[in-house]
């Protein structure tokens, strides 16, 4: 049976860091430093500098990538771009900006789009697509992300959002790689969130005028708080459970065949209690504290960085993790070697 096994990734940080010192100053002294770090889980996290475009980070993030695996360019079928919608202009396709700006001529590309879930779900569409049609033998998921430029430090109720970073990944994938396979995905879904979060202003319901333009482009923010907060504690951590145990379930495996949690960023305590409820230690996973939450690059980048630290090796069975407002949970299974 045919299957997706993952060649590499690549990955692109901006130079820019905003340090939580900086972050607490932003907050006007609400959250301090030592808050910041201790229960935010941030020292620091990549902010944009001038040409740090959502779409040309992807491109960036992609190069890496085909220099990592040296894939050619040329043999590259499919790019699903996992960008965020907030980039260089309005309406464009960055899977087409960026399959131009490395030469992959022979891809077509597609922009998806689930939010902080959307790396977790590409993987899943990835491999079901190169097990599914016999033209398809390679494909890139990449994407950039800087949804921190809207996030307004003096808001109290988006403190779960001080940790917007920016940056970008690209994973390769190939059928029958032989190694590396994708075995197993599961991804839940709850629409009755779909509009408890977002931006406000700049769009069709409220778009910009004179007096809002300020406003906006610090707008991200919850639109129902206490539904959302209500509905999350009610149920992401049983969501995310049932992704991982059925991802498992999906390759034939079990919590106690985990060996890496590659999990985006979120608050510190959080983080370790669910280490501690799956029975895995720290160094089962890099908190990306040095990183803040890169949106939907942070699975990429957390097995990036697992591999160069050695904590995926051959043998090891990988769990990639996310959540994504709207709202989506997701899982995959990758067993590494």
């Amino acid at each position: 049976m045919d299957h997706a096994g993952v060649v590499g990734t690549g990955i692109y940080i901006p130079k820019t860091r905003m340090s939580a010192a900086e972050i607490s100053i932003a907050t006007g002294g609400v959250w301090s430093e030592q808050a910041v770090i201790e229960k935010l889980g941030i020292i620091s996290k990549p902010v944009p500098g001038f040409d740090d475009g959502t779409q040309e980070m992807g491109a960036r993030a992609a190069l890496d990538c085909l220099k990592n695996t040296g894939v050619s360019p040329q043999e590259i079928d499919l790019i699903l771009c996992i960008g965020e919608e907030w980039k260089e202009y309005p309406l464009t396709t960055s899977a087409l900006y960026i399959q131009d700006r490395i030469g992959a001529v022979n891809a077509w590309g597609i922009d998806l789009q689930n939010r902080c879930c959307t790396c977790c779900a590409s993987i899943k569409m990835a491999a079901d697509t190169l097990a599914a049609d016999p033209e398809i033998k390679t494909v890139m998921i990449v994407g950039g992300y800087r949804n921190g430029d809207f996030v307004d430090y003096t808001n109290k109720d988006i403190s779960m959002m001080y940790d917007l970073g920016a940056g970008a990944g690209a994973m390769i994938l190939k059928k029958n790689y032989g190694k590396n396979r994708v075995l197993g995905s599961h991804i839940i879904a709850d629409g009755s969130l779909a509009r408890t979060a977002g931006v406000r202003i700049g769009g069709i319901n409220e778009p910009f005028n004179p007096d809002n333009i300020e406003a906006g482009y610090k707008s991200l923010e919850l639109f129902d708080a206490k539904k959302m907060k209500s509905r999350l504690n009610e149920a992401s951590m049983n969501n995310w459970y049932k992704c991982i145990d059925e991802s498992l379930r999906k390759g034939g495996l079990s919590r106690s065949d985990i060996g890496y949690l590659a999990v985006l960023h979120f608050k510190r305590s959080a983080h370790l209690a669910l280490l501690s409820e799956l029975g895995l230690s720290e160094d089962q996973s890099i908190y990306l504290e040095n990183y803040g939450h890169l949106g939907q690059v942070d699975q990429i980048l957390s097995i990036h960085l697992a591999l160069q630290n050695g904590k995926i090796k051959p043998g090891t069975n990988v769990i990639t993790l996310a959540a994504g407002i709207g709202y989506v949970w997701a899982a995959n299974l990758i067993q590494w070697g």
